[in-house]
């Protein structure tokens, strides 16, 4: 499991604080976009479809940091579009690390090389680098060439800087295990501390409707992927039990609120990939969304759903709830470590 220990006892320390004062519904991880605009197209994200206006908006670095507190999720993960097109992203890593917050920033890896020394190695900073699959693939769902060897370089020169550095990759129909078993291993080999992978979600406004997963064709895929016991060889970061679940091993409910949104329209309803309307504090989110409307069952647009961000909530709180469960984490984290 890619998870450090520091960050994995933070987590622990979070959780079972909240457990012994009877919080049910609490997030993990803040979802925080403090822009839209992105220097890529990719056919399968809708952010970059928003109209101009909207593409023009930043979050300050205030309301980041203020976002951050209030919400008191130990990890904080910025995404957008593309991060490094905001004017003042190395001030807003700044205050949230002050914060001593787990912060992921994702990106694309084209502006690294030139942006790279505003930023300074933490342990509680990770660059999240986004890779869809080899080459060609990659370079084909983001419709640009060179853009994986651009990534390629980046991992390098971050790891040679001394940065922590894990990789994104959606996984859609028509994708090829091998190709994404190939992906893994060449990532080992070039040193990423650890990998996320997670079926794509159907944005509403992404231009390419065709290849988003169903439910039944997640879990085909992923056993494909994840077959023979490699995953225990790859270092991915995540528990295994949501790895199980997108092998069809287990079954969960949809956690939306463990993975709470800020963007620039304010707190979004109820999670990062569905868009029911904004609060204008993470309390009122937390207090006026109707949760039990969405998940596997209640909401059609939630019926082919497996992402992490819904799902690896109700997987760490299985393993803090179950014996079993906790145990299968705790030795996979030390077999990493």
């Amino acid at each position: 499991m890619g998870i450090p220990l520091k960050q994995a006892a933070a987590v622990a320390r979070y959780v079972l604080e909240k457990k012994m004062r009877g919080v049910h519904r609490f997030p993990l991880v803040l979802m925080l976009e403090p822009l839209f605009a992105c220097n890529l197209e990719c056919a399968g994200c809708g952010k970059i479809q928003y109209p101009t206006e909207i593409l023009r908006k930043r979050l300050t670095v205030k309301e980041c940091a203020d976002a951050a507190r209030e919400c008191g999720a130990p990890i904080v993960s910025i995404a957008g579009g593309e991060p490094l097109l905001h004017p003042e992203i190395a001030e807003i890593v700044a205050e949230i690390t002050r914060q001593r917050r787990f912060l992921y920033l994702c990106t694309n890896a084209i502006l690294l090389e030139k942006f790279l020394d505003r930023f300074a190695p933490s342990p509680y900073l990770t660059f999240n680098v986004h890779l869809d699959g080899m080459r060609s693939s990659h370079d084909r769902k983001v419709c640009r060439e060179g853009v994986f060897d651009t990534a390629v370089k980046a991992i390098r020169r971050l790891r040679e800087r001394g940065f922590r550095v894990t990789t994104n990759t959606t996984v859609f129909r028509g994708d090829d295990p091998e190709e994404l078993r190939r992906l893994f291993d060449h990532l080992e080999e070039i040193g990423v501390d650890g990998m996320m992978i997670s079926p794509g979600y159907a944005y509403e406004k992404a231009p390419d409707q065709e290849n988003f997963l169903r439910r039944e064709e997640t879990r085909k895929l992923f056993r494909e992927i994840l077959r023979d016991g490699r995953r225990h060889g790859w270092n991915f970061n995540h528990s295994p039990l949501y790895l199980d679940f997108l092998m069809g091993d287990r079954d969960y409910q949809c956690y939306p609120w463990s993975n709470p949104t800020r963007n620039v329209f304010g707190w979004q309803k109820p999670c990062y990939l569905l868009g029911d309307g904004y609060a204008r504090t993470f309390e009122e989110l937390m207090r006026e969304t109707d949760w039990d409307r969405y998940g596997y069952g209640r909401d059609p647009r939630c019926s082919q759903c497996m992402a992490h961000c819904g799902y690896e909530g109700a997987a760490i709180d299985e393993a803090f709830g179950s014996l079993r469960a906790g145990v299968r984490v705790f030795r996979t984290l030390l077999r990493a470590g």
